[in-house]
């Protein structure tokens, strides 16, 4: 094991995968020499090539065109977007092209090898074009999968399963996170299953659950509300496409209650599609509403950027409410 912090954790697996398979391939924006604008594949085209890893034109739906190319012929293609803001020019080749391709040709082609890797979210004074959070654009596709790593022991996991997985992931990693969470990470190869939650914490009176950076933000609010003798069960989603229901609707029947954290915008944001399964599932189990801490409904705001977070205090502050309806 060695201490890693999220880049070091990333870049770790990359290099992994390339060394078990020479069919890996990186690009993206200033991914090569550069190592890209946060350093997630430095050293990459040093050790592994030009033909291996480069850079690309600054286009992302050329981007993502080229590697379901790639893809479809064999390769397997990591294909990095610069920033999560900017995969909206890449919408349609990922929607029409990545994520359909297999269903189109009958399953003779696919594009199951294409990885998508893209940092998303805020809390890094990056303003509306450097901190939105996309994610439930993306849970709307049938055709692909959707991770999203909390700490560096999971990001290399699951970026490594992602690789190898045999349909087209698109991976987001929480860029606030990058430096700021560091754990230990196993030097070998290992991988973590996609589509399947994993409970942090057990507990009785509630269950929190998030995803990304915003475990961490749970976390200190679950630990607040345990100093007034509510115990909440953590769980981290880490796949949003598929979702693990299975173990989060088992949660909410044992606790009878839920609260729901994202950073992205309440309306139409991923919490919808869950609020809405759990109480298809789980409504005679409930003891009040399923409750929703997200981003406000604005574009993502500079100067107030603590305002627009759902933070720990205003998470405490809805389990309260919650629990004690």
């Amino acid at each position: 094991m060695t201490k890693m912090n999220m880049l070091q954790a990333i870049n770790s697996a990359l290099i992994t995968a390339m060394t078990d398979d020479e069919k890996v391939m990186v690009f993206g924006e200033d991914v090569g020499h550069f190592g890209g604008v946060f350093r997630a594949t430095s050293n990459l085209q040093q050790k592994f090539g030009k033909a291996r890893c480069f850079n690309t034109p600054l286009t992302e739906q050329g981007i993502i065109g080229f590697a379901n190319g790639l893809a479809s012929h064999g390769s397997v293609p990591v294909a990095e977007i610069q920033f999560g803001d900017y995969i909206f020019p890449a919408f349609d080749q990922i929607v029409n092209e990545t994520a359909k391709f297999r269903y189109r040709s009958g399953g003779q082609f696919t594009c199951g090898t294409l990885t998508i890797r893209t940092p998303y979210g805020g809390g890094i004074a990056g303003g509306l074009y450097h901190s939105q959070s996309p994610e439930a654009f993306f849970a709307h596709i049938p055709g692909m999968k959707v991770v999203i790593p909390r700490n560096p022991y999971q990001a290399k996991g699951l970026l490594l399963a992602s690789i190898r997985d045999d349909n087209p992931v698109l991976f987001m990693e929480p860029k606030r996170l990058y430096r700021a969470s560091v754990g230990e990470v196993p030097e070998e190869d290992y991988e973590l299953p996609l589509g399947k939650a994993e409970v942090v914490k057990e507990g009785d009176h509630i269950t929190l659950l998030a995803w990304g950076a915003q475990i961490e933000v749970i976390e200190k609010a679950a630990a607040m509300a345990e100093k007034d003798g509510i115990s909440c069960e953590i769980i981290d989603l880490r796949s949003i496409l598929p979702w693990d229901a299975e173990t989060v609707c088992a949660s909410v029947k044992k606790t009878g209650r839920l609260l729901v954290n994202h950073e992205a915008p309440q309306t139409g944001g991923f919490a919808s599609e869950i609020s809405a399964t759990v109480q298809e599932r789980c409504f005679l189990y409930l003891e009040s509403p399923i409750t929703r801490v997200c981003g406000l409904d604005t574009p993502y705001p500079l100067a107030h950027e603590k305002e627009y977070m759902p933070d720990h205090l205003k998470t405490y502050e809805a389990i309260k409410r919650c629990v004690n309806f």
